[in-house]
């Protein structure tokens, strides 16, 4: 993924005329922190927080509790995530964090102290004016209540500003939980409406029906009953039926813990097998490197929407493009979270709580200006989608 994010800005860098030096500025890492969190059993775990760039904000990027994060997936993400914010032209800069940890291995307690003993440690270097953390991959609204209260204990804040993604009792915001999801809806709506194909009966297929993944299908569901899911999984594998599924049906069965090996009713299908369906969108929402060089011949769908972050690798971008397929690019296509952890942020600081209808309605803005800079780029440079993207946000940090 970082050998990905990096070949992506230096071919944006240089098809805007960037010297070789320029690159590697915007490549350049402001601070790294890595540290160990000791359990209470003996366990040590390993903890990463990458501040990438403070140019336009504070730095902005989510946390992720898993068994297989490693530093320079966390790097890739920190950079991503100040591309992220350039693009969308949020006042943030961009970061990201993690622990080595697979949480359904560990009781509530023992993630509470992860959580606690992450912020003691990086307390000097986050809050409300510099650093802003957010859930990510396996933490929650409940993991980021205890950290915002230990960043309280620890410097007496009590704006709750220190981190997003709380719970909306403890200061978060009506409709984050649905942000990534809907704001991916809304960016390939825009797409297919600038290719004159939004009303047209379309089949999609979503790999990684988790929280991001749901909330599109469901979102979709509603605003666009003309697009037609007919396949998804999760880590253990999916369901398959060409005639449709209901969103709404499959959700709340995986509210209940279910997974969908067990569904019933339905054909079974693998990640693998979902990848080459002959659908009109691959939604990919599960993690990165999802499609690379050893499957992405197998790709059929004309669109693919990237929900997750750095999921086509950089052969399998370079033979997709050359093949048509056109990719909506991760730090376009998921910022609705990060958008909307913005304005959660906003909220905290002026002391407002606002209604989900005008949460709803100032995300539908900045992903709507968002993409129309992204085709009118791609249009006037004749790059990809991705290239855009790219560009536009390099083009913002130049500003600054």
């Amino acid at each position: 993924m970082l050998d990905t994010a990096k070949a992506l800005i230096k071919s944006a860098g240089k098809k805007l005329g960037l010297s070789s030096a320029q690159i590697d500025q915007l490549l350049a890492i402001d601070k790294e922190h890595q540290f160990e969190i000791k359990l209470d059993d003996g366990k040590v775990l390993p903890a990463y927080r990458v501040q990438h760039n403070n140019q336009r904000g504070p730095y902005k990027g989510g946390i992720r509790f898993h068994h297989e994060i490693d530093f320079d997936e966390v790097r890739a993400l920190a950079i991503l995530m100040t591309m992220k914010t350039a693009a969308l032209d949020l006042p943030l800069g961009g970061a990201k964090g993690g622990v080595v940890v697979n949480p359904r291995e560990l009781n509530d307690a023992a993630l509470e102290q992860i959580s606690r003993e992450y912020v003691r440690y990086l307390k000097d270097h986050i809050g409300p004016t510099k650093d802003i953390p957010a859930p990510d991959v396996n933490t929650n609204p409940v993991i980021i209540d205890w950290m915002v209260d230990e960043y309280s204990v620890l410097t007496g804040d009590k704006t709750r500003a220190s981190f997003t993604g709380k719970s909306v009792e403890k200061g978060g915001s009506l409709g984050r939980n649905a942000a990534t999801g809907r704001g991916g809806a809304i960016a390939l709506n825009a797409l297919l409406k600038h290719n004159g194909i939004a009303e047209k009966e379309l089949t999609y297929a979503v790999q990684g029906f988790g929280n991001v993944g749901s909330f599109f299908a469901t979102v979709a569901a509603v605003d666009h009953p003309n697009w037609k899911l007919v396949a998804t999984t999760d880590s253990n594998g999916g369901v398959y039926n060409p005639l449709g599924l209901d969103p709404k049906k499959l959700a709340e069965f995986k509210d209940k813990g279910g997974r969908f090996v067990e569904y019933k009713g339905e054909k079974q299908i693998s990640n693998e097998e979902l990848i080459g369906l002959d659908v009109d969108i691959l939604v990919l929402a599960a993690l990165g490197d999802a499609v690379t060089e050893a499957n992405d011949k197998h790709v059929k769908a004309k669109y693919i929407i990237e929900l997750a972050n750095g999921p086509v690798n950089e052969s399998a971008y370079s033979h997709l493009n050359k093949r048509g397929v056109i990719i909506l690019p991760d730090i376009i296509a998921n910022a609705g979270g990060v958008v909307v952890s913005y304005l959660e942020w906003v909220q905290n600081t002026k002391h407002e709580h606002w209604s989900e209808d005008k949460v709803n309605t100032e995300l539908n803005k900045y992903m709507t200006k968002a993409m129309n800079e992204l085709t009118k780029i791609t249009e006037e440079n004749k790059v990809s989608l991705t290239e855009a993207a790219f560009m536009l946000a390099i083009k913002r940090l130049l500003e600054v």
